[in-house]
């Protein structure tokens, strides 16, 4: 008899639990058209980013898919086309995890277009392994930090020619577990023991929110804004890439309470587009709602400055802010 009524009650509190989590989920509402508007997504071809960008696309914006694999991408470009009826769709090249890869995609990319009306830059990676890049970064933080901190900088020029740019970072809720050191920026004292997949993911979302806040105090004066966001927790691949013991049997269980990949580009969308946040920059958003930040870190804007200056100072960059 208790087991039967333990088995009603954790019906009961899933059943509950997946009603109150699709209820709750943020829908981008607004209806507003982005014809003549250009936009980047990073890894549009997957996941949030193609639901992102097909989005957009639908919207009539001219959308560039910036993606590391060429099939993956033009494959995607294919389906938005067709989807969308929007020719002005296209696939180019961008491997975050070559610096050589983003300097060459912004400079094509300045060189080929007049103006840059939104950067998403949505993709990351999770789970990590513990590897440098050729240019002797982690791959974890170059790919989810430094690479788009670069990409950003780079392509300001035409982002300040917009009437009104907007950036958007894809950040995560992860960030609450990550404790960000300086000194340690690129996990230079980690060993194979101490190395961990999901704290350098927690830093790298943290470093997301930071560079959010000390960009938005660097754009003042322009008509550029940028904001930072939690998409939810999406049935994406990035979910493979977690593996701990029993974990298929968890995401099984899990899988119905988490967002679709459609509602985890909700407020990515919503940053992008809606007139309510035309003013707004410097801010965390989840379920396209403005949300505080999870942690005193992640609220500390000279610990924002102070990441701007170091990420300068890892790349050999100076940038024109």
């Amino acid at each position: 008899m208790f087991l039967l009524s333990l088995i009603i009650l954790l019906i009961f509190t899933y059943g509950f639990l997946y009603v109150y989590l699709k209820l709750t989920s943020g829908i981008c509402k607004c209806s507003k058209h982005l014809v003549g508007k250009v936009v980047i997504v990073t890894g549009g071809n997957n996941g949030i980013g193609f639901e992102t960008a097909k989005d957009l696309a639908e919207r009539g914006a001219r959308v560039i898919l910036a993606c590391r694999d060429e099939s993956r991408g033009i494959a995607a470009r294919d389906k938005i086309i067709a989807t969308s009826g929007n020719n002005d769709v296209y696939y180019r090249h961008l491997d975050l995890a070559s610096l050589t890869s983003v300097k060459k995609f912004a400079d094509e990319f300045i060189r080929e277009e007049k103006c840059l009306d939104i950067l998403i830059n949505n993709a990351g990676i999770n789970g990590s392994r513990n590897v440098r890049t050729e240019d002797g970064l982690l791959l974890g933080m170059q790919t989810n930090h430094f690479a788009p901190f670069l990409l950003t900088c780079l392509l300001f020029p035409l982002l300040k020619s917009s009437a009104s740019g907007r950036i958007i970072n894809v950040s995560s809720m992860a960030h609450n577990r990550a404790t960000l050191d300086l000194d340690n920026l690129n996990m230079e004292k980690e060993t194979e023991e101490t190395y961990s997949k999901t704290h350098v993911y927690a830093v790298s979302k943290l470093c997301n929110i930071l560079f959010t806040v000390e960009l938005s105090k660097r754009l003042k004066g322009t008509k550029v804004t940028t904001n930072s966001l939690h998409p939810g927790v999406v049935d994406t691949d990035i979910l493979d890439e977690i593996y701990f013991k029993y974990v298929h049997l968890l995401k099984a269980l899990a899988k119905p309470l988490l967002k679709n990949r459609w509602e985890g580009a909700q407020t990515t969308i919503y940053l992008a587009v809606s007139p309510e946040v035309e003013n707004v920059s410097g801010k965390y958003f989840r379920d396209c709602k403005m949300v505080n930040v999870g942690t005193d870190q992640a609220r500390d804007v000279e610990l924002a400055r102070k990441l701007w200056e170091i990420s300068e100072k890892l790349l050999n960059f100076k940038s024109n802010f």
